[in-house]
């Protein structure tokens, strides 16, 4: 490549599967390109076989340098920020990093592959952006469908005429920086769920009022009426389920050919027309009506964007502010520290408590409480207020033979809820389960939740001195019968906060005490599909029942509580890192906790 010439960055994404029409679609580049600019091809991916990297690499020249970009470390880098959903596998979405990834760059070119360049890309690069995001050009499928025009207009609150098709993007690399598009993004992501054209209805909320229009010629989509002649086109984008290689009659499939003949995967995309079924193409149609279906069950919702934007819903200032607290106790290392408030604690005496529920009012009160909470369990499961995907290891709590303290991460009101959903499924009826609270919990929490609070089955602690001699005397006493006793050993509750935090010596000091095991519970969660009334996603939990740890003899009670209280982090982390594949990190100083 020469080194005196003006470097273009042009970016394609894909995968193992479409890199073969990414080389046609290079193929036409290359051979329309102005000689009199040097040209960088970047391939952000992250699964794409030697061999085709190989094919591609070969069609390098000396204005042509091509370099394959994996975006794995850097997806994994943010991986905190993003709900765990499929918007980072899915190539399109790529795109969005550019700007942070490569800051040598002011601006860049992004394409998709299922495109054919028939003009001079470096006259698309030379386009004036000024303070725009983006230089990009008009979608004819909301202009020319008017229920497309309709969902743009009623769900995103976006003019029709005013929305882009993000296939050919001149991106302001600047722009995108200085005003933390990906940040934006990122925020979007959790705040609303879009299902119609996914990436490019973010990329239009966050770019709207800040794009470049282009000549429609440098996006021309093979859909509806094209406004002017072939000639003049610079562009052509296959777009939606209009593949030439799927199709042999695909409407202008033969400028797509004419280059693909010319490469290496000719005989392959040849291969893939032949075999291409009448029934994937029955399909072809089918999701496209379920596409336009979808489209209009949006515009029906009441709780679509627009009308959350507009009722003020689509995020709770509060869970903002909770979240925000979270980033700030986790950059100050300062993970015991509670961010929501609790009620004002009042001291609970000897007298104020019968944690064995020996008296017959704690009975009576026990049993209706109860009934009542399970109806409201029921209720919240019913109404996908709370949802459980999975209990994992669940064999680990049947086999028990004694009591045993539990321990789970707390990050949510809800999720001793889910602790009492996997002791049901253990069949330990003949065992009871208990959850140690705190005292202004019992005290002072006002309403439903107070009541349940005080009467099923909680072991308050306490800040007066006898009452805690009487709290360890009765804990001893429920563990040594063969009970259960639920423990948040991380004593703070962060609201949905993924990762665990370090653990306190408490619960494992009450292990040691009456000589039984720890059962280490580590509780994971995606996002749901289901907006809640506070314009998060309801999650999704997949609880994990790890194999308990029990005391070792051969220690003493120091080291016992240390033993194990190391242990159950260590199991709690590796399921951390296994189920969001991502190392265990912290945006503090230290490294390693717990």
């Amino acid at each position: 490549m020469k080194d005196n010439q003006k470097i273009i960055p042009v970016f394609y994404a894909c995968d193992d599967n479409f890199v073969k029409y990414t080389i046609v679609s290079l193929k036409s580049m290359m051979e329309n390109a102005s000689k009199e600019y040097q040209y960088r091809i970047h391939i952000l991916n992250t699964d794409i076989c030697e061999e085709m990297k190989h094919a591609v690499s070969d069609m390098a020249d000396e204005n042509f340098e091509i370099c394959f970009e994996d975006v794995t470390d850097y997806l994994r880098s943010i991986n905190d920020k993003l709900p765990l959903r499929d918007y980072y596998s899915k190539t399109t979405y790529f795109r969005m990093f550019i700007a942070e990834m490569f800051p040598e760059y002011e601006k860049a070119i992004y394409i998709d592959s299922d495109t054919i360049v028939l003009g001079d890309i470096s006259e698309l690069y030379l386009e004036e952006l000024g303070d725009a995001y983006v230089g990009a050009a008009h979608e004819q499928v909301m202009i020319q469908v008017d229920t497309y025009g309709e969902y743009v207009e009623k769900v995103l609150g976006i003019e029709r005429n005013n929305y882009f098709n993000a296939g050919l993007l001149v991106i302001n690399c600047n722009q995108f920086r200085e005003n933390k598009v990906l940040d934006q993004f990122i925020e979007l992501l959790h705040v609303y769920n879009f299902v119609v054209t996914q990436d490019e209805d973010y990329l239009n909320l966050i770019c709207h009022n800040r794009v470049h229009w282009l000549m429609q010629q440098w996006n021309t989509e093979v859909f509806g009426e094209i406004a002017y002649p072939i000639e003049t086109v610079n562009m052509l984008h296959y777009i939606m389920v209009s593949k030439p290689w799927h199709y042999e009659d695909c409407r202008l499939g033969e400028h797509f050919w004419k280059y693909a003949k010319n490469t290496v995967v000719y005989d392959e995309i040849r291969q893939i027309l032949a075999d291409y079924t009448d029934e994937e193409r029955h399909e072809d149609s089918v999701s496209c009506d379920r596409l336009l279906q979808t489209a209009k069950d949006e515009i029906a919702k009441e709780n679509n964007y627009l009308n959350l934007k507009k009722n003020g819903k689509l995020k709770a200032k509060d869970r903002l502010e909770v979240l925000e607290r979270i980033a700030k106790l986790e950059r100050e290392g300062r993970f015991d520290v509670d961010v929501e408030e609790d009620p004002p604690t009042k001291e609970l005496h000897p007298e104020d408590i019968d944690y064995l529920r020996k008296k017959i009012t704690s009975k009576i009160k026990r049993k209706l409480t109860y009934t009542v909470a399970r109806n409201f369990l029921n209720n919240i499961l019913e109404n996908k207020q709370m949802i459980v995907k999975d209990i994992k290891g669940i064999e680990n709590f049947s086999n028990l033979d004694s009591g045993a303290i539990i321990t789970c991460n707390h990050f949510n009101a809800f999720d001793s809820f889910a602790i009492q959903m996997a002791y049901e499924a253990s069949n330990q009826k003949r065992r009871k389960f208990y959850r140690v609270i705190r005292e202004g919990n019992y005290t002072n929490f006002p309403g439903f939740y107070g009541m349940l609070m005080r009467n099923c089955n909680t072991f308050p602690l306490s800040s007066n001195k006898d009452t805690m001699e009487k709290f360890i005397r009765c804990m001893d006493i429920v563990l040594k019968r063969g009970d259960f006793v639920l423990v948040y050993p991380e004593q703070s509750m962060w609201w949905n906060y993924r990762k665990p935090k370090p653990l306190k010596k408490g619960a494992f000091t009450f292990a040691v005490t009456s000589n039984v095991p720890v059962l280490p519970c580590f509780i994971t969660m995606e996002d749901s599909d289901i907006l809640g009334d506070d314009g998060f996603y309801v999650q999704e939990y997949t609880i994990h029942v790890a194999e308990p740890i029990y005391p070792d003899p051969q220690k003493n009670r120091a080291q016992n509580v240390r033993m194990m209280m190391e242990k159950n982090f260590e199991v709690w982390k590796q399921i951390y890192e296994e189920t969001y594949g991502v190392p265990l990190t912290y945006s503090c100083d230290k490294q390693e906790v717990g």
